[in-house]
């Protein structure tokens, strides 16, 4: 009996998920039908923009004005879903949690949204024209005659610009595996070294390969650890405040219960 209660809770619990997982899915696709709207204004703005002026942009195929437009739509929806995602991933485990721990980690759902824009402006106004006048300068001083096609440029654009902004999630993320007890600040601590090497790593590959280029997108990055730790151990402090106040009211009932 115990092992078919078990089974039917396994049942449940996935199929919770799937009904999860189609809502986002759902959203998605939605998002991406919105981001075909989008895709023209936010095109004719990426190809007249500063860093886009100095090039004229080719079509090598009949496909690639559509795959850009995709691209641009496909990044849409991703803004859009992304917090919707977090969302559901709270709706799934949240019957797991205590109260207090359910209205502290939902209160995390809203920022997600207004992070990934702060790492799309950064990645795209401060590391996106670094790395571009690295690659240009290059191309020049080997006497290459520039011309490349829009899919070359958005690909570029957009290789950089997506993995940036999702590593911008990284402090909301931890706070809110935090409050799902997930993560802890003494896990995080102990993971330092290897988290600063994956780190450096993405650093290096998104940037430019010279020193000051990786050391503008690295320092950035490291400090979103350090500052994801310290609002770690922020929720885990009232975490355990929490378990320690509720500890003693089960201490109080129990002596009252002997003093009756």
């Amino acid at each position: 009996m115990t092992q078919q209660n078990v089974e039917m809770t396994l049942s449940e619990h996935l199929s919770e998920l799937r009904k999860r997982l189609i809502y986002v899915l759902s959203i998605f696709i939605l998002g991406l039908i919105a981001g075909f709207f989008v895709a023209d204004p936010v095109y004719h703005y990426l190809t007249k923009a500063e860093t886009a002026k100095g090039f004229v942009l080719h079509a090598f195929s009949f496909w690639d004005g559509i795959g850009i437009y995709m691209k641009i739509a496909g990044l849409f929806s991703i803004i859009i879903t992304l917090p919707f995602t977090v969302y559901q991933i709270w709706k799934f485990v949240s019957p797991g949690l205590r109260p207090q721990e359910r209205k502290a980690s939902l209160k995390y759902v809203p920022y997600v949204f207004l992070l990934f824009l702060v790492g799309v402006a950064f990645s795209y106004y401060v590391v996106f024209p670094m790395a571009l006048a690295f690659t240009t300068t290059i191309t020049e001083k080997m006497g290459l005659v520039e011309t490349y096609g829009m899919k070359q440029y958005f690909s570029f654009l957009f290789g950089i610009v997506l993995p940036v902004s999702l590593l911008f999630e990284l402090p909301l993320l931890i706070m809110f595996l935090t409050g799902l007890r997930i993560l802890n600040p003494i896990r995080l601590r102990k993971m330092r070294k290897i988290s600063y090497f994956v780190l450096i790593f993405v650093a290096v590959v998104i940037t430019p390969p010279d020193f000051i280029s990786d050391l503008l997108v690295m320092i950035p990055l490291l400090l979103l650890y350090e500052i994801s730790v310290f609002l770690s151990a922020i929720v885990y402090r009232k975490q355990l405040a929490a378990d320690q106040e509720i500890e003693a009211r089960y201490v109080r009932a129990d002596d009252n219960q002997h003093a009756g």
